[in-house]
């Protein structure tokens, strides 16, 4: 059976954690995978605005695609969960999604792509599912993936590549939701310095017709840098936007997503905002 290319969004970035990652993920499926270290100031928010646009991106081709495997850990930072979340997996088309349990990641998709739930597994039963079945692993090898920490590593692409090759693997159904969170924060801080919001242009203040916080056209953007609102104006696209002032635009991610830029410059040198920041507020 030919083996789908994987990629892999994980906040395990140290050259130590991808390098292991990639050895194991390309020993299971013959290839090396195309490995994404999120090691920002919120990896949760990069990875829902970057899967949502790695899962958009599988289309508008014309014509039939190649499945692909899709992996991301990024744990919740609640602390819930005593040895990490559990690991769930879905498809979208043809395409394979091994995720951790992350509501913030995957609530993106149950807005904008229908995602409505998840097969959400349980470490050791899955593997002591294998081992019993279809895996030549012993009951210490079972109890040694089952307690470590490195998920990510020894077991992530363990149930993709089952996955991949039709194993029965146990798994439990589980509602993804679509909160709207009343904050638009930047998502993704991209190399020419553009901030990508998580909301859609059409979902902001004002977008209706209706005058936002700063009147029709503008909306205020909080400055990290000293703490005050400065008034930006919108604009279909970036080229609207006059050279050297700030804009807002509808980006090239997500669904029309909202995108805070500088044209000719750098929208987070000048207002001193990362990855989390949160930019202006939809309710009071």
């Amino acid at each position: 059976m030919s083996c789908p290319p994987v990629i892999s969004l994980t906040d395990c970035a140290d050259p130590n954690a991808v390098a292991r990652q990639s050895a194991r993920i390309a020993a299971l499926f013959g290839a090396t995978p195309s490995l994404l270290p999120l090691a920002g100031p919120d990896p949760e928010g990069a990875a829902a605005l970057t899967l949502l646009d790695l899962l958009r991106s599988t289309g508008l081709t014309g014509g039939p695609t190649h499945p692909t495997v899709v992996l991301v850990n990024i744990a919740p930072r609640d602390g819930h969960w005593p040895n990490g979340a559990p690991f769930c997996w879905f498809r979208h088309g043809e395409h394979l999604v091994v995720s951790t349990l992350n509501p913030r990641v995957l609530a993106p998709l149950a807005a904008y792509l229908g995602l409505e739930e998840v097969q959400v597994t349980d470490v050791r039963e899955v593997l002591e599912a294998a081992a019993a079945q279809w895996a030549r692993l012993g009951p210490a090898e079972v109890e040694e993936i089952a307690r470590t920490q490195f998920r990510s590593l020894w077991y992530a692409p363990l149930l993709a590549r089952w996955l991949v090759d039709g194993r029965p693997v146990p798994a439990q159904p589980h509602a993804v939701q679509a909160p709207e969170p009343a904050e638009v924060r930047v998502a993704v801080v991209d190399n020419f310095g553009n901030c990508k919001l998580d909301r859609p242009a059409a979902a902001l203040p004002g977008a209706d017709g209706a005058d936002g916080p700063g009147g029709a056209d503008a909306l205020p953007v909080r400055s990290r840098r000293d703490g005050r609102s400065v008034l930006v104006r919108r604009y279909d696209r970036l080229p609207d936007v006059p050279y050297g002032e700030p804009g807002i635009t509808v980006g090239s991610s997500g669904i029309g997503f909202a995108e805070l830029v500088v044209r000719g410059g750098s929208a987070s040198a000048l207002f001193g905002l990362r990855e989390g920041d949160p930019v202006f507020r939809l309710t009071s």
